[in-house]
């Protein structure tokens, strides 16, 4: 690589050699500069750092803002006040040397820094990172196209905005952030939203809200309306009902004296079959069938006994006593076994029910208003019922106001006796 050296040169004493205490060396040329940062950045782009697929999107309205830049230079003034202008955050600050020697090794601990940062520590993480400098020529610049601090950029977990230079500047850095920004202006700009639009635009949609429902509601009212007018009189819909009815009253009687009739004639032809004699006879014929069951029922039963008796006798020769003892014997040990077996199951159900209750319980003094009560707060009630404002609380003929330890009587209108303070908590359920 050609370079230009700047120093002192000197000689060895006695001796025909001379030698350079360099002071400072750069590459000789923007040329060569520009063919370094060339090589470099295709070997960058080469491993996939560039990809467009590894770029996050930036947080809406990021809480903490992390801005690595140098705290005395115009730049962190322009980002703090643009923030200020546009949405104010929380802003971190990690100070850094934005050119010389020890730029690219600040930047990219400021960068690892800020990641290293635990959530929730003592010093909040940051949601965003703003990598920060004014514009400059390529040797002031160079800093932000070391490896070193590309490297920093694309590890980063929290997204990051590079700001370095102006419009026309271009470093590597640029390539691997998330976002960049031409300015460092521009960069406070994509951090956060304008708060004043935000709110204008929240109450647009509100109003837009606001007229839909209106709409809709006066809408649905014109329909209902609509529907209302094509539906029948409540007195129209019992008018033809009340036509059927009063033509089938009028067509109730003679149907009653036509059954009439008909009835009365069927009586009188099925009287007509019906005679004394033809009575007696029937009887008499169900007598003898009655008095021949009797004589043939004695023998039947006699047989129907013996023939039980017998098979009661075969069966009681097949019992033994000492068969019933074995029987019971074991039915009693089965019935211990069940038991015991039951014993052991309740035991266990009483002992699930009791942990169910107990966690009920819990639940229940969690859910209760008891413990709202206990951190200072006091439920009031008026004529029984619970006052939400001071209205119902003007119009209550007595006012009782519960306390975590009990209630007491507050007033009530003259003439009205008040009711006794009670100390009952209460609970949810």
């Amino acid at each position: 690589m050609e370079v230009i050296a700047t120093g002192k040169l000197t000689t060895f004493p006695g001796q025909s050699k001379y030698q350079m205490v360099i002071d400072d060396i750069a590459p000789a040329g923007a040329g060569a500069l520009m063919a370094m940062l060339e090589k470099r950045k295709m070997a960058l782009a080469a491993e996939g750092l560039f990809d467009a697929s590894r770029k996050r999107r930036l947080p809406f309205l990021p809480e903490v803002i992390g801005v690595v830049t140098s705290p005395s230079g115009a730049v962190i003034r322009d980002i703090l006040h643009r923030l200020r202008d546009r949405f104010p955050r929380k802003v971190l600050i990690w100070p850094v040397a934005v050119q010389g020697a020890n730029c690219a090794t600040e930047v990219a601990v400021a960068i690892n820094g800020f990641n290293a940062l635990a959530p929730g520590g003592a010093i909040p993480r940051p949601d965003l990172l703003i990598v920060a400098r004014g514009g400059g020529s390529i040797e002031d610049l160079w800093g932000f196209n070391e490896e070193i601090v590309v490297r920093a950029a694309a590890g980063s977990s929290i997204p990051l905005i590079s700001a370095v230079g102006h419009e026309s500047d271009t470093t590597l850095i640029d390539f691997v952030s998330d976002m960049r920004a031409p300015t460092p202006t521009a960069a406070a700009e994509l951090a956060v939203p304008v708060r004043m639009e935000l709110v204008a635009h929240v109450d647009g949609q509100g109003a837009r809200l606001t007229r839909a429902v209106t709409q809709a509601l006066g809408q649905r009212g014109q329909r209902l309306r609509d529907l209302g007018r094509v539906l029948p009189q409540p007195g129209g819909l019992l008018d033809t009902p009340r036509q059927r009815l009063d033509y089938l009253a009028e067509r109730l009687p003679a149907a009653l004296r036509r059954a009439r009739d008909i009835k009365a004639l069927q009586l009188a032809r099925a009287s007509g079959t019906l005679k004394p004699g033809m009575l007696r006879r029937g009887v008499a014929q169900d007598l003898r069938r009655v008095a021949d069951l009797g004589a043939r029922l004695g023998p039947a039963l006699t047989r129907v006994v013996a023939d039980r008796r017998r098979d009661l006798a075969a069966r009681a020769r097949g019992l033994r006593s000492d068969t019933f003892r074995q029987g019971a014997t074991r039915k009693e040990e089965l019935f211990q076994a069940l038991m015991r077996r039951f014993s052991s199951i309740a035991a266990r159900r009483q002992a699930d029910l009791g942990a169910q209750v107990a966690a009920l319980d819990r639940v229940r003094q969690s859910l209760g208003y008891v413990a709202t009560l206990e951190r200072g707060y006091a439920v009031v009630r008026g004529d029984g019922h619970v006052v939400t404002d001071t209205g119902a609380a003007a119009a209550a003929t007595n006012l009782e106001i519960q306390f975590a330890d009990g209630r007491i009587v507050v007033g009530g209108k003259p003439g009205k006796k008040p009711k006794p303070p009670r100390t009952d908590q209460g609970n949810l359920f």
